[in-house]
């Protein structure tokens, strides 16, 4: 079995297990969902009614995360407002334990605050991750996991990255691109210079030990 953290189009492959992102006004048409407002769209005069329909999901069995959520600084919605209805989900996946799948760029030091100021209690993943061995490392000492797809299939540099994070610590993940899951397990194996089955083995634990219907 793969395992893919994310992704917004599902393969429908039996062989992956999947956690397909569903907006709020997305219907849920797959078997294991996250859900959540991205920075990118966030609509302040419908947020509060968005907030309403992740805060029902994600006491749904089969929602297994909120997310994708988290802060972009390089859009035209002001930081201030990505940072409140940021909170307000971190709020909610606090009440209701569920893990978070965040989105993040260029907003690393305002996660690491946030996230020890909110004490969220739940497991934290960014996910695409592109950034250095320097930033992986904060972000892992601040109690953060890593996910890996696209950029560590177009980006040589990011493999040694990769490769020195702690086998519990990461996650593979397709998001948009063409390309499936088992092409990003290929050269995540390629990277650690390990079996691809004892690969299967790690993110399959990891997905236990995060999402407990997983």
């Amino acid at each position: 079995m793969l395992y893919n953290l994310h992704t917004h189009s599902a393969s429908n492959n039996h062989d992956v297990f999947e956690v397909v992102n569903r907006y709020p006004y997305e219907v849920i048409d797959v078997p294991y969902f996250s859900t959540g407002i991205h920075p990118w769209h966030i609509d302040i005069d419908r947020a509060d009614e968005h907030l309403a329909i992740i805060e029902q999901r994600l006491q749904l069995l089969n929602c297994l995360a909120l997310g994708e959520c988290g802060l972009d600084k390089r859009i035209d919605i002001p930081l201030n407002i990505q940072i409140e209805v940021f909170e307000k989900q971190l709020l909610l996946a606090k009440k209701y334990q569920k893990p978070v799948i965040l989105h993040l760029v260029a907003a690393f030091q305002e996660l690491i605050e946030i996230k020890n100021r909110l004490q969220p209690g739940v497991p934290m993943i960014v996910h695409g991750y592109s950034k250095n061995a320097q930033v992986a490392k904060q972000l892992l000492d601040n109690g953060f996991y890593l996910s890996f797809g696209k950029y560590l299939l177009r980006n040589p540099e990011l493999s040694a990255v990769f490769a020195g994070v702690p086998k519990d610590c990461f996650f593979l993940e397709t998001d948009t691109i063409e390309e499936g899951i088992a092409e990003v397990y290929a050269k995540a194996a390629l990277a650690r210079n390990m079996d691809i089955e004892v690969l299967k083995s790690i993110v399959q634990n990891n997905f236990k030990n995060i999402f407990k219907n997983g």
